[in-house]
């Protein structure tokens, strides 16, 4: 683990796990959650790659300054780890609103990113969703952070899994929603005020890209990720059957599955490139 000072001062938080010596893979996780949202990522991705998860300021160990917070400054503030790592790119994995920051990196940081893997996000403000965020703020502001994590638990977890893991759910979702209040208000006021522009910029994205969604997401559905997929030009997309919003917990091995035969399609690809570079490179100095 590790942390690098931002540059408005707040310290950031990050951790590394898996293989030093693999390709980087940069974890950004949703909203009020951090690094331990990976935990079922752990394995499938560390066996082969060097993988970093940021605990995004408001969450975590990271710092919780009184916000509103901006998408673009988490966005710096992962780029801030990676410079700190001396890594100069790497694979960008970015789930819910961590999805939306690994937007912003891919359009303003983009020598940055390898590939580009957007779980269960979205890439514009739709009306419903946020008079949703202002219930979810009033709810804060009345009845506290522990209220909210288990009266929002079906954002999560799809109809079936919900009722067939209720009681983890109901002792998990305090557990895995663990910024304080004003953190989390903080990431939500970023989401809120994201800008607009940057959808607009998203066919601009030339990297290699998956769009994952689950079927059952009521937070960000289907449409969401068709909508992210239609704009980013050669992009994957993937829907995962009875998945729901947390998939990346709740049916791990599809995604693990999924999102790691992605990456690695990408880091083969890399690796020919620079094998035939280095051939070129050799038959051109003996002419």
């Amino acid at each position: 683990m590790g942390w690098i000072t931002s540059n408005d001062l707040t310290r950031i938080h990050y951790v590394e796990w898996g293989n030093p010596r693999g390709e980087p893979v940069l974890f950004l996780h949703g909203l009020g959650t951090d690094n331990v949202g990976w935990l079922m990522q752990r394995f499938a991705f560390g066996r082969k790659y060097r993988c970093i998860a940021v605990d995004n300021r408001g969450s975590g160990r990271s710092d919780k300054p009184i916000g509103p917070y901006d998408l673009q400054q988490l966005a710096l503030d992962a780029m801030l780890v990676l410079d700190d790592l001396g890594i100069e790119s790497a694979h960008v994995i970015g789930a819910s609103m961590g999805g939306a920051i690994a937007q912003i990196v891919a359009v303003m940081h983009a020598k940055r990113v390898r590939s580009l893997t957007l779980a269960c996000t979205a890439c514009t403000l739709h009306t419903w969703r946020e008079e949703l965020f202002d219930g979810w703020i009033e709810l804060i502001h009345e009845k506290g952070m522990r209220e909210f994590a288990v009266h929002n638990l079906e954002w999560i977890f799809g109809p079936r899994s919900f009722r067939r893991l209720y009681p983890v759910a109901i002792a998990a979702g305090p557990f895995l929603l663990r910024a304080p209040e004003h953190g989390f208000l903080g990431q939500v006021q970023a989401l809120r005020a994201v800008d607009a522009n940057i959808a607009d910029e998203l066919c601009n994205i030339t990297v290699p890209t998956l769009v994952i969604s689950g079927s059952q997401d009521i937070l960000t559905p289907v449409a969401d990720a068709e909508e992210i997929a239609y704009r980013i030009p050669g992009s994957e997309l993937v829907i995962i059957r009875g998945a729901a919003h947390g998939f990346m917990i709740e049916q791990a091995r599809s995604f693990n599955s999924v999102v790691r035969d992605f990456i690695d399609r990408q880091s083969m690809s890399s690796s020919a490139e620079r094998r035939r570079g280095s051939v070129d490179d050799v038959a051109g100095s003996s002419t």
